[in-house]
């Protein structure tokens, strides 16, 4: 058996690997893996009112309290035109508020309201729901090792990347 067959036959890949992907089945596998992460994360959120990815933004102000729009941008790391987005939809739901920095006119804060903070808990028990339903069947030892190995991979992209400051 060859290595392009046996990659096929792999039963780590339901299915099997595209053959663009035979390369590359460990990023097939990590693509999957994301995309699947984030479709249950997404489903565990619309019960709180919120959509994906709208609670990293809410995480990063209920942890540093008000900050401008700029600098959340740039903590987001995300397209300014998606954190506006976000930023509208959880200003119309009553998570955030947006007004003018006293210290710069031109410069607007961002912070969390009280409807938003009474959620940390509830965003909290999702997030706790969905790490034990992805690591379910992983001991305490697997865990560990996958969190270590995770991280390396992350090491490795964000330095690609040029931005090793991603947390």
């Amino acid at each position: 058996m060859n290595a392009d067959t046996s990659a096929h036959a792999d039963p780590a890949c339901a299915g099997g690997l595209p053959s663009a992907a035979l390369g590359g089945p460990v990023s097939h596998a990590v693509s999957r893996v994301a995309r699947l992460h984030r479709y249950t994360a997404g489903r565990l959120l619309k019960r709180l009112g919120l959509y994906p990815g709208q609670e990293f933004l809410l995480m990063h102000l209920w942890d540093t309290g008000g900050v401008r729009q700029a600098e959340l941008i740039k903590a987001m790391d995300l397209d300014p035109s998606t954190v506006t987005k976000m930023l509208q939809r959880l200003e119309q739901s009553g998570h955030v508020r947006r007004r003018p920095d006293p210290d710069d006119r031109r410069a607007v804060l961002v912070e969390a309201t009280e409807k938003s903070r009474a959620l940390h808990a509830e965003v909290r028990d999702a997030w706790s729901g969905l790490e034990e339903h992805t690591l379910a069947g992983l001991g305490p030892a697997e865990r560990a090792e996958l969190t270590r190995l995770l991280a390396k991979v992350e090491e490795n992209l964000c330095r690609e990347a040029g931005d090793c400051s991603a947390p």
